[in-house]
């Protein structure tokens, strides 16, 4: 695996670090492809039971696309040396954000730093954000001639509504992480000292829990933020059913009644 991302499994928690500081994370194409392969074998791998992804460094947690890579590959294409520099998006973006968020598992991102582009992205393709009070977010996109992807389109509007997240969009500029918090990008602040250790702790916390029901949160909130109201019962109705038939939930009310912590087996 290319050392530009770094991947390890412990008790449960795969820890994902981008690992390019000396470029504040950004994504060439040796990155993209190894982030795409792990988030895709943190996704599957049924021995994980939660994700934690990060990034090395203390100026930034990812700001998208290496650009001067990226300008490389445009002059290689205009010369008719090279050919769709854009099918990056399919190629790797898109996986990945689907690895993330489709993940039957809880993924926390602990954004250290400037989160912009594809960056911002994968940082709302999270389900939880901790982030360091001195971050800060941008989706950058219009500033180079282009549109929104790495998900943003989906997940900025359903956190900040859609006026907001066109007004992001189409005036691209720095938010703070105080700003993100208020408006619900950011689920929690800490200072940068503490947030490893934080967000260690909240990941690991979820890796002990319920995976089986977290998924199922998971997969609620998406299908109700795009279905009527019956549907979604009948979604919750589905999901509750299968959540209920887990040894999980058994074990949760043993524990209960018993006035016991439960040790959940992720099934």
């Amino acid at each position: 695996m290319a050392d530009t991302v770094l991947y390890e499994v412990s008790d449960g928690l795969a820890t994902i670090t981008l690992n390019r500081p000396e470029a504040m994370n950004a994504m060439n194409t040796e990155a993209k492809v190894a982030l795409r392969d792990v988030a895709r074998e943190a996704a599957d791998d049924d021995a994980v039971r939660a994700i934690l992804l990060t990034a090395a460094g203390d100026r930034a947690f990812c700001v998208g696309q290496d650009l001067k890579e990226h300008i490389g590959l445009l002059k290689a294409q205009e010369s008719g040396a090279g050919g769709g520099v854009m099918s990056t998006v399919k190629e790797h973006y898109n996986p990945i954000v689907r690895a993330l968020t489709g993940a039957a598992k809880p993924v926390v991102a602990a954004v250290n730093g400037v989160a912009a582009g594809a960056g911002f992205g994968f940082a709302l393709a999270a389900d939880y954000r901790i982030v360091a009070d001195t971050a800060a977010f941008n989706t950058s996109f219009t500033g180079v001639a282009l549109t929104a992807d790495s998900g943003i389109s989906w997940t900025l509007p359903r956190l900040v509504g859609p006026s907001r997240a066109a007004d992001l969009l189409l005036f691209p500029r720095s938010i703070s992480a105080q700003q993100a918090y208020e408006w619900g990008i950011a689920n929690r602040l800490v200072p940068p000292s503490e947030l490893r250790a934080e967000a260690e702790k909240v990941a690991r916390a979820l890796a002990e829990g319920p995976t089986l029901a977290y998924a199922a949160v998971k997969e609620s909130l998406a299908y109700g933020l795009s279905h009527s109201l019956d549907e979604a019962l009948e979604k919750e109705g589905e999901l509750q059913t299968r959540a209920g038939a887990s040894e999980d939930h058994t074990i949760a009310v043993r524990a209960f009644v018993a006035k016991e912590k439960p040790t959940y087996l992720g099934r």
